[in-house]
């Protein structure tokens, strides 16, 4: 135990300037530190070597990068307090609403082979090929399905009135 004080304790202050260059926060870093000199103290015995500087800076280092990892997975953390009321939710307008409306609508408006294509990929998220085994049809259809409901979509909703522009024509080919 005297080897590992006399080894270790003259490191940490090496160790914080270290994590706090890694991970530009005082708070992380000394919180690292303190896990990486936890880990120290738990697998002493297994380093290979007299000198420990190495090995508690590679210990330091892979923390480091596991947390800087996870961060980056997680995104940005911040306090629960700081964050404004409005961005933890929002009532819906009723121009959210009336959009809606509008698009069950339009989606009314297609024939059903481009409605159900067009239902099952972007409302329930399925691939082309999932597409065309649940409907039993080749996955080029699928997606000539879904490229004529999209454009017919965007036309009825750009004209509700009549669903097309004018002077263009729709035909259905089955």
């Amino acid at each position: 135990m005297d080897d590992l004080l006399a080894q270790v304790e003259p490191l940490i202050p090496a160790l914080r300037r270290y994590a706090r260059g890694l991970l530009h926060d005082v708070v992380t870093a000394d919180d690292l530190v303190q896990d990486c000199l936890e880990r120290v103290i738990t697998h002493w015995h297994r380093r290979r070597n007299d000198d420990a500087r190495t090995w508690v800076f590679a210990i330091l280092h892979n923390l480091a990068v596991n947390r800087l990892r996870q961060a980056s997975r997680r995104g940005q953390h911040i306090a629960i307090e700081d964050v404004g009321e409005n961005l933890l939710a929002r009532r819906a307008t009723q121009e959210d609403g009336l959009v809606g409306t509008e698009i069950m609508s339009a989606l009314q408006q297609l024939p059903e082979e481009q409605c159900s294509v067009m239902l099952l990929i972007s409302v329930e998220d399925l691939s082309y090929a999932q597409v065309a085994e649940v409907l039993g049809i080749p996955i080029g259809t699928v997606m000539s399905r879904l490229s004529r409901g999209r454009e017919r979509l965007r036309l009825i909703l750009e004209n509700p009135a009549t669903g097309t522009k004018q002077g263009s024509h729709l035909r259905r080919v089955k």
